[in-house]
């Protein structure tokens, strides 16, 4: 018996630093937790636009919203990897990969990550070069080595403990279930009921934002479909009508704020036009898709809601507005892009928005050595007016141009700096209303060139996407191969009211 008694003390001893070690350990993971917390709070505090309050914190319920979100987060990694500390750090890292995205976003386009951004990601994957070109080396190098070491760390730390794999399971439900109990609430409610984006992300922050936009977005409905109108026979179906939506084209003299860099072909299109002016487009460095589903289809943004960010994601449910539609079946129209239709999901949109035929990359050679990168302007040139003179209908030939794509670098062997590239791209669009307008000419029946650029260019150092956004536009009308000037005025136009203006040209309709 008197044996016993030094074991049993020895038990008591261990079981003693047993509890004490546990005690640590809660204790440590606690101070983890709440550490994670305002690590989260810092990190949104530094996504731009930033907060004008103390320490660039957000309101109350912008707060509350992020504290849900990242313990959800915390959750669905623990509930995968079992590690605390795993949880943590993978939590922070997502979100300061979405604030690093968007700061790098901010800075290149004049405007933080939206929702829909999101769902570009799959783009990203298939055409790289669109994307990671707008990045900075040293962030995608500091974003690679961020997710190796994440991966390393999850595989080094994963704990085989099905209690606290469930104990992750838990959390997670509780992170949704309070998010959801949350948005029952009034002041929560009434965050974000119209979207005003860089506004929201200042007030409440970032990936509150993300998800209120997205809430928003997801309980939008479609437009009652249009309803044709009757037409007289003043308004049957005539001549052609070629709209170029042309990368990144904008007018030099404007962009650089200098009057030696005018295009010559753009200012004698002016003079002869039948109307021209400033396309008020929202975007700046990139989303073509919003100035081309605003000319296609002519609805306002404001009308749009939080659709506007991508209308193309919703697009199927709007295409009785679509141009081909509203022009009516005596119309062939033609959708014309050298590059993949499956990008932005053309391959789906334009057929149900009224395009007989889809006029892809397959039609194009590819660029020689020293013309960049993509089918050049002057292709595309040489394929619109083929299919003009191929023409046996009224029809429309809506083009859009990829050749001034940035990133702008040097395609000679001297090297040129990224506006000397810029300028070189954008002189091959200037030429190419050239070309269109005499080939136009030549045909001698009556067409009707409708010429603009989707956004101006994003040159880092150069350009500020912060100011003027406006890029050029102008129809020209030919009759017999003779320029039909008409008033020859200037007007200012939303993408939108451009679409309205060439029903009512190609309808007979005042304007």
């Amino acid at each position: 018996m008197a044996s016993l008694l030094p074991a049993m003390a020895c038990v008591a001893r261990s079981s003693a630093v047993g509890q004490a070690e546990g005690v640590t350990l809660a204790l440590t993971s606690i101070l983890g937790c709440l550490g994670g917390l305002l690590g989260a709070v810092a990190l949104d505090a530094l996504a731009s636009p930033r907060s004008p309050r103390r320490l660039g914190l957000r309101n109350a319920a912008g707060l509350c919203l992020l504290i849900c979100q990242v313990i959800s987060v915390f959750g669905l990694v623990m509930a995968v990897c079992g590690s605390i500390w795993v949880s943590i750090v993978l939590a922070l890292a997502t979100l300061a990969l979405l604030v690093l995205a968007s700061n790098a976003k901010n800075t290149v386009l004049g405007e933080p990550l939206v929702f829909s951004d999101l769902a570009l990601i799959g783009a990203i994957f298939r055409h790289p070069q669109f994307y990671l070109s707008a990045i900075p080396v040293w962030q995608r190098c500091v974003v690679g080595a961020a997710a190796v070491g994440l991966i390393a760390t999850i595989a080094a730390l994963f704990v085989v403990d099905v209690g606290a794999h469930a104990a992750g399971l838990g959390i997670l439900l509780s992170g949704l279930c309070l998010l959801a109990f949350l948005m029952c609430f009034s002041p929560i409610k009434a965050l974000a009921r119209a979207p005003h984006n860089e506004a929201d992300v200042r007030r409440i922050g970032l990936t509150p934002t993300l998800m209120l936009y997205w809430l928003r977005w997801r309980k939008s409905e479609d437009p009652p479909p249009y309803r044709p109108e009757v037409r007289s026979a003043s308004q049957e179906a005539r001549g052609l009508l070629i709209v170029v939506q042309c990368e990144s084209f904008a007018d030099p003299k404007d962009v650089f704020s200098d009057q030696m860099q005018s295009l010559p072909n753009l200012e004698e299109a002016r003079r002869n036009a039948w109307q021209y002016g400033n396309l008020h487009v929202s975007g700046f460095g990139a989303y073509t898709m919003r100035t081309e589903y605003a000319v296609l289809f002519g609805r306002e943004e404001k009308d749009l809601g939080f659709r506007r960010y991508d209308p193309f994601l919703t697009a199927l449910g709007e295409t009785t507005y679509a141009l081909p539609r509203r022009l009516g079946k005596a119309w062939r129209s033609l959708f014309i892009h050298p590059h993949d239709m499956r990008f932005y999901g053309r391959d789906k949109i334009m057929p149900a928005a009224g395009f007989d035929e889809l006029v892809g990359e397959d039609r194009f050679d590819a660029p020689l050595p020293g013309e960049g990168r993509y089918v050049t302007d002057a292709a595309m040139a040489k394929e619109i007016l083929a299919l003009a003179k191929a023409a046996q209908q009224p029809s429309l030939l809506y083009a859009v141009t990829i050749e001034n794509h940035g990133p702008w670098a040097s395609d000679t062997a001297g090297g040129e700096d990224l506006m000397g590239s810029y300028l070189r791209l954008a002189r091959n669009s200037d030429t190419m209303i050239r070309r269109l307008i005499d080939g136009l000419a030549e045909l001698r029946g009556p067409a009707t060139l409708v010429f603009f650029g989707d956004h101006r260019p994003s040159i880092p150092g150069v350009t500020n996407p912060h100011e003027a956004r406006y890029t050029p536009y102008v129809i020209v009308r030919l009759n017999d191969g003779q320029f039909d000037h008409g008033e020859n005025r200037h007007v200012d136009l939303t993408p939108a009211e451009l679409h309205h203006t060439m029903l009512d040209i190609m309808l007979g309709r005042p304007v």
